[in-house]
């Protein structure tokens, strides 16, 4: 008799796992399985967010209200992306914008919930509007797709996350560490990679933008690779897959707004 009430009791919990795994598996089949929720991937963001925003020295952000002009003008890129209607979590995670007064990091991110990080420092390194839209993309992307819980249940594991997500202090400072640091797996990356073709599509930017960001990198024979890419699929091959793409959806748009990006550079 207990043998068959362990049997049950076994049964019963897979059968509620596997539910539980098909009714968060909202991006499957691109994303693959995701056990956290997406209310949880918002409030993971939202302690993350905190975390960022209550150490200026470690992420010197740019005060908005003071900063009016620069603001505008990389929300106007964000709206655009939006507009697209490509975005699946549109109208479900933030897509808030910080910027990161760093000119010595290139780096952007966007965290769990649509938390968007862009530092000075790949802002001047970036060449056109276009290019800036393509490497935003493709943070949105990763959100999008729910790439950060995905890649850190591997990582830290579930209950960890949870609880940072819960707003316990003694592992968010741990969690928001990770996340800027994150190395997402090759399949991620191609899968960022994609979904910034596909949501500048229906932009006036040429859809492959954010190829120029390699093909500047591949240009200066690897200088000032960012750790961030250290791992991944290496410039060449994403700057063919980036063209590929584009070139098999059909896209025809071709501003990359060169001169208004010098301008907007030089608000910082």
């Amino acid at each position: 008799m207990k043998k068959v009430n362990l049997f049950c009791f076994v049964f019963l919990g897979i059968v509620l796992i596997s539910c539980g795994i098909k009714k968060h598996n909202d991006d499957a089949p691109k994303g693959g399985v995701n056990l956290f929720t997406m209310e949880q991937d918002k409030q993971l963001g939202i302690q993350v967010a905190k975390e960022i925003e209550s150490k200026p020295n470690d992420y010197p952000i740019l005060d908005s209200a003071s900063n009016l002009k620069a603001y505008k003008y990389i929300y106007d890129i964000r709206n655009r992306i939006l507009e697209t209607g490509k975005v699946r979590h549109k109208n479900d995670f933030v897509w808030r914008i910080r910027i990161i007064d760093d000119d010595s990091t290139l780096n952007a991110f966007c965290t769990p919930g649509g938390y968007i990080y862009v530092y000075t420092g790949i802002i001047k390194y970036l060449d056109d509007e276009s290019q800036l839209a393509g490497v935003m993309g493709h943070e949105m992307g990763h959100a999008d797709l729910r790439h950060s819980t995905r890649q850190m249940t591997k990582t830290v594991g579930v209950q960890i996350l949870l609880s940072a997500a819960l707003g316990d202090s003694s592992v968010i400072a741990q969690i928001t560490t990770a996340l800027i640091s994150l190395k997402f797996s090759r399949k991620h990356e191609t899968e960022a990679d994609r979904m910034s073709v596909e949501y500048l599509c229906d932009t006036d930017y040429p859809a492959d933008g954010a190829s120029g960001f390699f093909e500047k990198i591949e240009a200066q024979g690897g200088q000032r690779v960012p750790e961030f890419l250290s791992t991944h699929p290496n410039p060449t091959s994403r700057i063919a897959n980036f063209h590929d793409w584009a070139l098999h959806v059909g896209c025809v748009g071709k501003e990359k707004y060169k001169e208004r990006y010098e301008e907007f550079k030089r608000l910082f």
